[in-house]
């Protein structure tokens, strides 16, 4: 019975939910009732298809504190991945990044350091004084770099985010973000591999060792498979988390905010995470085998090439059940095709229920055969060539 309502959930709820750039991001909803979280706003979400599979208050504006980061991070990713920054880069600290305090390495007025080390003090201790050194190092000033953040927020389609600051260390009730959106910029951030090299450290040091780093997230010490992401505590904030674990190649973002002790917060990413591996698992979208040609009548060429449109996974409950695909082509096509126009479908199924239906597409344009080259054709043909 419990598995039919996961069913019935699963698909009845995969309404339009908010925007990821233009996509649309399916929902499986659970009641509160469902599971026992005891942070005032949470959401779940797997990574690869966007599927959120708990919320509650995950709309509300909240002060986020130092999971401010992820953004910070997710800008700084994007300029390294985009060939804009090196990790090798030599960024110096301003007398107003070393003055700032809260979590810090206590960096001086002048101090040099890589990309490399400022992001391992950003991801892993929650650096303030790195967050603000990278923030000018990138957009001459923190001001500007808080500017694009917005942007960015904007691009994703975070209706329920507006920044001050990069680091989160000042609660001035103009900065705010909710889980939703959380989940949503860490998404985008999991998009960066690199990042894991950095948010899965436990222990490390700087300057030589003389600095020693231990990771605020201790979910990365004892929670199989977590990858990251990034804590927040500030007195008005509380205590925030954004937790991501990967195992079998599924992966799982939960947060969390406003927790009443780092226990409560540990432990309520811990039941959420629990949750999505115990109960769910990614169903591939495509068969193993490439789809086969579509012959073509009265083309220039005498086949197409197909792809299939849409997502390349579906979330669903466990079940068992290996996924069977059904491929629905016409014998042929007339010409002339368009690139992207539909030719079939492909039905998707998990023992007796349907999970996807995809449209079949051409993955080329085919031209109508003119005259000139019908004739060519046939003058081949009687040459017995092929033509």
């Amino acid at each position: 019975m419990n598995r039919w309502i996961a069913w019935i959930l699963l698909f009845v709820s995969l309404a339009p939910g908010r925007a990821l750039s233009g996509e649309r991001i399916p929902t499986v909803s659970r009641t509160e009732s469902a599971l026992s979280v005891s942070a005032p706003s949470a959401l779940l979400m797997e990574k690869e298809t966007g599927t959120v599979l708990y919320e509650k208050n995950a709309h509300e504006r909240l002060f986020p504190a130092s999971v401010t980061k992820v953004m910070t991070m997710l800008l700084i990713m994007e300029d390294i991945d985009s060939g804009k920054l090196s990790l090798d880069d030599v960024v110096t600290a301003s007398a107003r990044a070393a003055s700032f305090g809260g979590s810090c390495v206590y960096l001086e007025e002048g101090e040099q350091m890589t990309v490399r080390e400022m992001l391992k003090c950003i991801a892993v201790v929650s650096a303030n004084d790195c967050a603000v050194a990278m923030a000018e190092h990138l957009a001459g000033s923190e001001e500007v770099f808080v500017e694009r953040m917005n942007r960015r927020a904007e691009e994703l389609g975070l209706e329920d985010s507006h920044f001050t600051s990069c680091s989160g260390l000042f609660d001035d009730g103009e900065h705010y973000s909710s889980a939703y959106d959380i989940a949503v910029m860490s998404r985008e951030l999991l998009k960066h591999p690199g990042i894991k090299d950095f948010t899965t450290i436990w222990l490390d040091s700087i300057r030589g060792g003389a600095f020693e780093l231990n990771n605020t997230n201790k979910l990365v010490y004892w929670y199989p498979g977590c990858t990251g992401l990034k804590t927040g505590y500030t007195s008005s904030a509380l205590y925030c988390l954004s937790a991501s674990a990967e195992r079998d190649g599924v992966e799982y973002i939960a947060v969390v905010l406003r927790c009443e002790s780092i226990e409560k917060r540990n432990q309520d990413a811990k039941t959420l995470l629990n949750y999505a591996f115990a109960g769910f698992q990614l169903c591939p979208l495509r068969p193993a085998e490439e789809l086969p040609a579509l012959p073509v009548d009265m083309g220039e060429r005498d086949s197409v090439p197909l792809r299939v449109e849409g997502e390349g996974f579906a979330l669903v409950p466990k079940s068992g059940a290996e996924p069977a695909y059904r491929i629905a082509l016409p014998e042929q096509a007339g010409a002339p095709l368009r690139e992207g126009e539909r030719l079939g479908t492909l039905t998707v199924t998990l023992g007796e229920e349907t999970i996807a239906e995809l449209p079949i597409t051409a993955a080329e344009t085919v031209p109508h055969i003119g005259f000139g080259g019908l004739l060519v054709r046939l003058l081949g043909a009687m040459l017995g060539m092929k033509c």
